[in-house]
């Protein structure tokens, strides 16, 4: 009898990163006509989280979150101005967490580009439904949960 390998996990892309045209929204810009791209480079199977790389040359504009999102700035930088008026420059090794329904204005000088986590948030009653199963699965399992083992020994 014949035995099916299992399909491997990793998923693996060599060569170079090109990116598709993915231009902001017109009424969004502010000022100069910042050109931006991006690619994804991963996506759940429920849909609700994504990865990808997004680029944009000189501008300032308004970016409005539709869900969670954590960036990590690869290169260049931004000044990010939230809707209290709070402004912070982000550079290249820095990361930030924008919450679904943040508006934010970036204003980026000269080029930027990032890596970005984005996550669908689930409604309330999903995430209490859930909390609730985790509990119940603790109480029946007798309340044990299982220590995850240090990731390095010794030293």
């Amino acid at each position: 009898m014949l035995q099916k390998s299992p399909e491997s996990v990793i998923k693996l892309a060599v060569g170079s990163l090109n990116l598709n045209p993915c231009p902001i929204h017109p009424s969004w810009i502010l000022e100069g006509t910042p050109v931006a791209s991006n690619k994804v480079l991963s996506s759940s199977a429920d849909g609700t989280a994504s990865t990808l790389i997004w680029d944009c040359t000189a501008g300032r504009f308004n970016w409005f979150y539709e869900y969670d999102e954590t960036v990590l700035v690869l290169d260049g930088s931004v000044l990010l101005r939230d809707v209290a008026g709070t402004a912070r420059r982000v550079n290249a090794g820095d990361y930030v967490f924008f919450p679904a329904g943040a508006r934010v204005e970036w204003t980026v000088e000269s080029y930027i580009r990032k890596i970005a986590f984005c996550r669908t948030p689930l409604p309330r009653p999903i995430v209490l439904a859930r909390r609730g199963l985790r509990l119940m699965k603790r109480v029946l399992g007798g309340g044990r949960r299982a220590k995850a083992a240090p990731m390095f020994q010794g030293s």
